[in-house]
């Protein structure tokens, strides 16, 4: 009801608007008739024998226009008064825009009677309205665009009675279609209890519901090829200042005393230094991290001095700053492991494959 409420005053505003319009646009084409006629005697009766027939087929449709209008507008009057449309509803912001609209014309076509007449509009009311009215409707007109699409909607479901097809709204969550996933389990319960054995466990509804644990990553995605390679030759360069050769040099030149340690092992002693961060933050956190994949494989590789024995004669850790390009060597590739596949139904029999 609000809706064929809204969509019957609209009509009536925009018929009654494009009616005034009309009637504007025809007292303006009089005017510049009128206008066009000059001072001299002498040229007015060939002015006029030149604008006469268009003058005459104005007039002409101009009367069949007003008639066709009046009716109109007669049969919507009448149907207002019987109740037919109610008017009582619908959007405010319309209302005071065809209102605005209403005024607006009916001031200007005061002032083109006026100009018609030969009358001065030296401090005449109706410009300073016209003033006002213009500055209004521009102010509404943004929030007119944003209205659009929701007035077009209405105004097509009052006169098709339904949806356009592929309108938006068909796509929205419906919740009647929400089935309760107790019931469902409830129901499978009920249902396997002659099918399936004893033994076999069901997935239960009430289970808790354990949130999946999402580390935090850095987003790179606005980087460009430069500046990821730029990045990663940065890192090799800090590793490489960090290795044992860079850090036996340092020792040898620098004219810093020399400091002495039981343990001279460089990896040993970044896992010392790490693991004693770690020990430090899970003491005063509270908290039990658990180890890496990787880091368990390289405390297990590592025993005594052989961790250096594989880089004695290798030199490639400081290739970085030499313009090289660094090797991955703290992190070699995992070894594949070894599946037991099944085969047949016999217990004890696997077939190894790589």
């Amino acid at each position: 009801m609000h809706i064929c409420t809204f969509a019957s005053c609209t009509f009536l505003c925009i018929l009654i608007f494009k009616t005034i319009v009309y009637f504007h646009a025809h007292y303006v084409l009089l005017f510049t008739f009128i206008s066009k006629c000059p001072p001299n005697p002498s040229k007015t009766s060939q002015h006029f024998n030149n604008d006469l027939p268009t003058s005459v087929r104005l007039l002409n449709s101009l009367t069949e226009q007003v008639a066709s209008v009046t009716s109109h507008v007669r049969d919507l009057i009448k149907k207002v008064r019987e109740k037919a449309y109610q008017t009582s509803k619908g959007l405010s912001f319309l209302d005071l825009k065809y209102h605005l609209l209403l005024f607006y014309l009916q001031d200007i076509t005061h002032l083109i009677s006026l100009k018609t007449e030969g009358e001065s509009l030296k401090d005449n009311s109706a410009i300073h309205r016209l003033v006002t009215i213009r500055t209004v409707l521009e102010k509404m007109r943004p929030l007119d665009q944003k209205l659009k699409y929701q007035i077009d909607k209405l105004v097509r479901t009052a006169v098709t009675g339904s949806l356009a097809e592929n309108d938006p709204l068909h796509f929205r969550p419906n919740p009647q279609n929400l089935v309760s996933k107790l019931s469902e389990s409830e129901n499978s319960d009920d249902e396997g209890e002659g099918g399936k054995s004893k033994g076999v466990k069901e997935p239960s509804a009430s289970r808790k519901y354990i949130p999946p644990r999402i580390a935090p990553m850095h987003y790179d995605g606005d980087m460009t090829e430069a500046d990821r390679q730029k990045e990663q030759i940065d890192k090799q360069k800090r590793a490489a200042l960090r290795s044992s050769v860079i850090q036996e040099l340092r020792q040898q030149y620098s004219d810093a005393p020399e400091e002495i340690r039981d343990r001279r092992d460089f990896q040993t002693e970044r896992e010392s230094r790490e693991e004693m961060n770690r020990k430090n933050y899970e003491e005063s956190m509270l908290v039990r991290l658990s180890t890496p994949r990787e880091q368990r494989f390289r405390k297990r590789g590592m025993v005594g001095m052989t961790s250096q024995l594989s880089s004695i004669t290798r030199f490639s850790d400081i290739t970085a700053l030499t313009g090289g390009e660094a090797q991955d060597t703290d992190n070699p590739k995992p070894k594949k492991k070894k599946k037991m596949i099944k085969k047949g139904k016999k217990k004890g029999k696997y077939l190894f494959c790589m």
